[in-house]
């Protein structure tokens, strides 16, 4: 196991089901991909070396690339931000003018993905069709942007990981026999409410996960490893039939309602037993 933990919040974030995920691992695998990268739990949790990461949230890929390559330069912009509401939205709505929004560095862009993160309601990342950020202010008293030592311990460990802005077929043409794939994509909305974790201005539908299920057979044939996470439903338990299916209970702890939150139920979806 890594030293090193999550260093943003992340809707769906692995840590809690990381026990379940483990003990159905792969017996032995090679290299290990993880197309939707998220705050990832899995992966630092996994410690394996040889590690290819990406995700289509370019935000998201150019803080995970700034915290291996610039994590000083992360840090010391990150002690400039203020905890206010004023604040808070003028650093919101940065990405509202593309023009000015494209000359902050990649530095700055990671420092603004991070405080956002901490200081938005609920840890959510969520933006509208253009593309602009649009979770409110969380009002937390004393929001911590960053812990040093992890994130100095997250930049030694990415040093071997590659990193690729992309969707989930990025890696497509390097996964070969017995590598391991990971995929933790937008879940199947279960209710009519729950969707909402737009990650990118263009959503992830029914069309993209028929793709990525087209991508889970194509590995398949590969003789590589896949597991998956998703929502439980009739629908989930029909749309992976041909794979081996597990039950699983999560814990949720995001809801507008506290009497909403609790268990529920997920999938863990192989190609392997």
């Amino acid at each position: 196991m890594s030293s090193c933990t999550p260093f943003i919040k992340w809707v769906g974030g692995k840590r809690r089901v990381i026990p379940e995920l483990e003990k159905r691992l792969p017996k032995k695998f090679n290299r290990y991909f993880e197309p939707f990268i998220g705050g990832g739990a899995f992966l630092f949790h996994l410690n394996h070396k040889d590690s290819f990461i990406s995700d289509l949230n370019s935000e998201l890929i150019n803080l995970y690339i700034v915290v291996k390559d610039s994590v000083n330069e992360l840090m010391a912009d990150l002690e400039l931000h203020e905890n206010s509401s004023e604040y808070f939205y003028n650093i919101r709505n940065l990405d509202r003018d593309s023009e000015n929004y494209n000359r902050l560095s990649a530095v700055e862009k990671a420092s603004r993905f991070i405080y956002l993160n901490k200081s938005c309601f609920n840890g959510l990342y969520r933006v509208n069709r253009k593309g602009e950020f649009n979770v409110p202010f969380g009002k937390y008293k004393n929001p911590i942007y960053f812990e040093k030592e992890n994130l100095l311990k997250c930049n030694k460990f990415l040093q071997n990981i590659e990193i690729q802005h992309g969707e989930f077929t990025t890696y497509r043409d390097k996964i070969q026999t017995d590598d391991f794939v990971y995929f933790d994509p937008p879940y199947f909305p279960i209710t009519d409410t729950s969707n909402f974790t737009s990650y990118t201005k263009d959503g992830f539908g029914i069309n993209e996960q028929r793709k990525l299920l087209d991508f889970l057979q194509e590995i398949d044939n590969r003789g590589a490893f896949f597991m998956l996470s998703n929502s439980y439903s009739d629908f989930t338990m029909d749309f992976y039939k041909e794979f081996n299916i597990d039950i699983i209970d999560v814990g949720r702890s995001i809801n507008s309602r506290a009497d909403k939150r609790g268990k529920v139920k997920e999938i863990i979806v192989r190609n392997f037993s």
